[in-house]
């Protein structure tokens, strides 16, 4: 589940489109909190504003350290040309090299340096480790190409992708299971059919509504890539949501017909999973939707128009899979011995 507000938090977005956060207990006066929302700082001036005491003021960063420069990196086109998905993830991990180095000379961050964080983070996973170095190689790289910094300390180091087959499909059987407990007319096979029909993203499922169907094509700009997916809806998928229930602003609702954040539609999806006896993911269902796609023949190109892939490497590792198990087929009555 998201975490929740700490009490008396309240955000407002102002007349010139900046979100603001402030601390008001009762009725009392509005303190606002200048920091950025989810650093240290932040945290230090809410409970100085609960407290009833004036928050000191972040202050600017000395010019120089790895703070400033990360200050100056957020402001930047680079920066905000990453979808919001990826600047969340690094966003964290920032706040953390912050954290412990944010007072620190930029330049004095080593190769050395990178790799222990390389390997502290490997400990744990792997995946930690590949964002890790991610995120700094994003970062001093731009400082490079801004003349802020003279070498990348991040230049020449790799983090093996782990090895994983990610996500599990569902099979068909799991499918029909989810169906018998959760029939049409209930918020869970909403999501289900949504997921199922759709072959959207989580966050990209939050945010679909009626406003994104006309005649019956769905027209979205995905949230991770930002490119356009235009779908169809198909007969059963109509159906279901003619069924709902749905809102008027996103199909998929809370139990009082308000919007759903992606994060708390996966909790809520791998409750209705459980309970129908399934371990699986809403992910594992995208992945199910490519892969009976693939085998009833579809392109590299038709595959990436539903799915918001580009480049072809997603794509393809579909249509070989389907095109693998097609040869085999035909492969294995070569094999036969011929009878007499």
């Amino acid at each position: 589940m998201p975490r929740p507000r700490p009490p008396h938090l309240h955000k407002q977005i102002t007349r010139h489109g900046k979100l603001v956060w402030y601390v008001r207990v009762g009725k009392g006066p509005r303190t606002r909190l200048r920091a950025a929302y989810g650093s240290p700082e932040f945290q230090a001036q809410y409970e100085a504003a609960i407290k009833g005491e004036v928050p000191a003021s972040p202050g600017k960063p000395e010019s120089g350290t790895l703070k400033w420069l990360v200050d100056q990196y957020r402001q930047t086109a680079t920066w905000l040309e990453l979808s919001r998905a990826t600047r969340r993830q690094r966003e964290n991990i920032l706040r953390h090299a912050l954290e412990s180095a944010g007072c620190e000379p930029f330049a004095a961050i080593t190769a050395q340096a990178i790799q222990r964080g390389i390997d502290r983070r490997a400990t744990t996973s792997k995946h930690q480790a590949r964002h890790f170095l991610q995120t700094m190689r994003g970062l001093f790289r731009w400082a490079v190409d801004n003349g802020h910094a003279k070498t990348d300390p991040t230049v020449g180091k790799k983090v093996k992708k782990p090895k994983s087959d990610g996500f599990m499909p569902w099979e068909e059987d799991e499918i029909e299971q989810f169906e018998k407990r959760w029939p049409l007319g209930t918020r869970e096979r909403v999501m289900f059919d949504i997921f199922a029909y759709t072959g959207l993203r989580r966050g990209d499922a939050a945010k679909l509504g009626k406003q994104h169907v006309k005649n019956g094509v769905i027209r979205l700009d995905t949230e991770k890539t930002g490119t356009r997916v235009i779908i169809p809806v198909l007969e059963i998928l109509r159906k279901t949501l003619e069924a709902g229930p749905v809102g008027d602003l996103t199909f998929i609702t809370t139990k009082k017909g308000k919007p759903m954040r992606k994060e708390s539609i996966g909790n809520s999806f791998r409750d209705a999973c459980r309970e129908a006896g399934i371990h699986k993911s809403a992910h594992g269902l995208r992945k199910a939707a490519a892969t009976r796609a693939a085998n009833n023949g579809a392109t590299v190109a038709e595959l990436e128009a539903i799915f918001g892939w580009e480049g072809g490497r997603m794509a393809s590792h579909y249509t070989k899979s389907a095109d693998r198990e097609r040869l085999a087929a035909r492969a294995m009555q070569k094999l036969a011995r011929n009878e007499k």
